[in-house]
């Protein structure tokens, strides 16, 4: 865990009905998924069986997300902030998603700038921008959208894409020989979009790479 060996529930600051928020968040893509409330107990029960367990304020009871909906969380790690007043859950979420409304982040309507106006943006709040980039390919890649460029790539296919890596990987290269960094970050992206248009193209999903990048921390 993400905690000293020296650690004690004990230390975290509970309110004074005895609860503490806790932020559940994607374990890959940081996308934060919800936000709930537990007690010593819950947070207790968490940590003995991995299984997330919360405290309803409703039913004034202890719950363990997904016993009826099956999207169950599986704990990854915990961590606290400098207050000792809130926690922040890395974990795997199972099932259609952390939401009851079936979305994978309760956090799906935003608020426009200038305040008044609710809307609704059912995409991964909050996640890396190169986990938006990809679910903004797969919406393409399933409605396809007029004069665009994802959607020509798809469909010339792997020839097309291929060559397109090969060319983005040589502009990145000759970026890094000449140092220039506003080449080099251009480029960059340039390759990591056509990688993530392969991928589709090839029925990979970022999150397996995540997941791959994820198995070799601190190898």
């Amino acid at each position: 865990m993400a905690y000293s060996t020296n650690f004690s529930i004990e230390d975290l600051h509970f309110d004074n009905y005895g609860l503490i928020p806790a932020i559940a968040q994607d374990w890959l893509d940081g996308s934060i998924l919800m936000l709930a409330w537990m007690n010593k107990e819950s947070l207790i029960k968490t940590l003995e069986t991995k299984n997330v367990h919360y405290w309803s304020r409703s039913r004034s009871e202890i719950w363990r997300k997904g016993a009826t909906s099956g999207s169950i969380q599986l704990l990854k790690e915990i961590r606290f902030d400098c207050d000792n007043d809130a926690i922040v859950l890395s974990i795997e979420q199972k099932g259609s998603g952390a939401c009851h409304t079936g979305e994978k982040s309760c956090f799906f309507n935003e608020i426009d700038n200038n305040v008044t106006n609710k809307k609704e943006k059912k995409t991964n709040p909050f996640s890396n921008i190169c986990s938006e980039l990809f679910n903004t390919l797969n919406e393409r890649s399933r409605s396809a959208k007029e004069k665009s460029y994802t959607n020509y790539l798809l469909t010339k296919g792997s020839n097309t894409i291929l060559k397109k890596i090969g060319e983005e990987s040589a502009e990145f290269i000759m970026a890094c020989k000449d140092k220039d960094k506003h080449s080099i970050s251009n480029e960059a992206a340039d390759l990591i979009y056509h990688l993530q248009v392969a991928l589709l193209h090839n029925g990979v999903e970022w999150r397996d790479v995540l997941s791959v990048l994820e198995s070799r921390r601190g190898k």
